[in-house]
C-alpha cells in the first residue's frame, strides 16, 4: 500500500510535504537559523531551570502559559499586556490556530507571492481556499494592486510577511495600513525576521491600537537562536486570543518548552547580541554577490535571495559539492543563502567562486 491507496482528502492528493533538505555538510546555510549557539552560562541557567521544574513533570503544564506570555509582552513593549499575547509550538502552530479560528471550509486566505511557502500549505491543511496575489518584479508590494486583489477576492485572512521570506523585503507601514483598511477579515503580518530589519524599520506592532483585526506573529527560532525550542507567538487584540483558545489543543506548550523560552528571554541581551554582526554579514554578502554581476534582492532579514540562474539546480549542486548547503526556494531561477558566521560566509564565497 502507498499514499495513493489511503482515503486522504482529495485536496491533499498530489501535494508534497514542506521541508528543507537535511544534509550533513560542513556549512549549512539553508534554514535561516542564527548560527551562534547559546553560551555556557545560558546552557547552565537552562539546565538549572529544567531541574527545578522536572519534579513536577507528572503534572500538566500551565495550560495558558500565562507567565511566558507576560514575559513575551514585556519583551515586545508597545504597552502590550499578557492578554494581548499568545504562544504556541513555533510560529507555524500559531498560523495554524489562526486559520482554524478564522478560516475553514468555504473561507479564503490571500497572500502575496513569492512569500513564505508554509502560508498556503497550512491554509490547505485547514480546508481553507488559498488565493495567490503577486508582488512586483523587485519583490516589493504595490499597495494599490494589493488593495485591488483584496477587493476582488474578499478574503477572510490576509497574510503579509515583513520582512518577507524568501525575498527579505520589509513592508512600509503605509502599505500595511492600506491593506488593513481594505481587508474584510483579519490581517496577519508575519514578522519572523523583524529583529534583523535595518535600524529605523517600523514594526506592525505600532499599528495594533485601533486595528483589532491585526495579528502580528513572531518567533524565537531566528534572531533568538532558539530554533530547537520551537516557540512562536503573536500579539493582537485580546478578543483574537479568546478566539484562538477555542481551537488550541489543551496543554499544547510543554513545561520544558515554556521553561526554555523564559530562560531565553532572560538572556535576550546575549542572544540578540549577534544580530548586528549578522546584519553586517548580510550587507557584505549582498555587496559581494552584486560585484559578481548577480541580481540580489534587498534584504532586511538574515538571508539573501540571489540569481538569476538558467539552471539553479546546477549551482545548488555545485555549492553542495564544496560542502555548502543553501536553499532552492522562491522564483525558479533564484537561490537563497542564510547568513552564517564570518567563517561560514567565507566558505560560501569561496564555493561560489568555484561554481561561477
Amino acid at each position: 500500500m502507498n499514499l495513493d491507496d489511503l482515503p486522504i482528502r482529495d485536496d491533499l492528493r498530489g501535494k508534497t510535504p514542506y521541508g528543507a533538505p537535511q544534509i550533513d555538510v560542513p556549512v549549512r546555510l539553508n534554514t535561516n537559523e542564527n548560527p551562534y549557539p547559546p553560551s555556557p552560562e545560558l546552557v547552565a541557567d537552562l539546565a538549572e531551570a529544567v531541574r527545578a521544574n522536572a519534579g513536577e513533570l507528572n503534572r500538566y503544564p500551565d495550560r495558558d502559559a500565562e507567565a511566558l506570555r507576560a514575559d513575551l509582552a514585556g519583551y515586545l513593549g508597545h504597552g502590550l499586556s499578557a492578554a494581548q499575547v499568545w504562544a504556541a509550538n513555533g510560529s507555524n502552530e500559531v498560523l495554524q490556530q489562526i486559520l482554524q479560528a478564522f478560516g475553514g471550509h468555504g473561507r479564503t486566505a490571500l497572500g502575496f507571492e513569492p512569500s513564505y511557502s508554509m502560508h498556503p500549505i497550512i491554509t490547505t491543511g485547514t480546508s481553507t481556499e488559498w488565493v495567490s496575489a503577486s508582488r512586483e518584479e523587485d519583490f516589493s508590494l504595490d499597495p494599490g494592486k494589493a488593495v485591488a486583489a483584496i477587493e476582488e477576492h474578499r478574503p477572510d485572512i490576509v497574510f503579509l510577511a515583513s520582512p518577507n521570506n524568501p525575498t527579505g523585503t520589509a513592508q512600509p507601514l503605509a502599505a500595511i495600513e492600506a491593506i488593513l483598511a481594505a481587508a474584510p477579515g483579519v490581517v496577519v503580518v508575519d514578522e519572523a525576521y523583524a529583529e534583523f530589519a535595518r535600524e529605523g524599520t517600523p514594526s506592525a506592532l505600532t499599528l495594533l491600537p485601533g486595528h483589532p483585526r491585526l495579528i502580528v506573529t513572531r518567533t524565537m527560532s531566528k534572531a533568538f537562536a532558539m530554533a530547537g525550542t520551537r516557540l512562536g507567538y503573536l500579539a493582537a487584540h485580546p478578543a483574537v486570543i479568546e478566539a484562538l483558545l477555542l481551537v488550541r489543543l489543551p496543554y499544547h506548550l510543554s513545561t520544558l518548552t515554556q521553561t526554555a523560552a523564559r530562560v531565553a528571554l532572560r538572556h535576550r541581551a546575549e542572544l540578540l547580541g549577534t544580530v548586528d554582526a549578522l546584519r553586517r554579514e548580510r550587507d557584505d554578502t549582498v555587496t559581494w554577490l552584486r560585484s559578481k554581476g548577480l541580481a540580489v534582492a534587498d534584504s532586511d532579514a538574515n538571508f539573501v535571495l540571489f540569481g538569476a540562474f538558467p539552471d539553479r539546480r546546477k549551482v545548488w549542486e555545485g555549492l553542495l559539492a564544496h560542502g555548502v548547503l543553501i536553499r532552492e526556494v522562491g522564483p525558479p531561477e533564484w537561490l537563497r543563502v542564510s547568513i552564517g558566521t564570518s567563517e561560514e560566509m567565507a566558505a560560501f564565497r569561496a564555493a561560489m567562486e568555484g561554481v561561477l
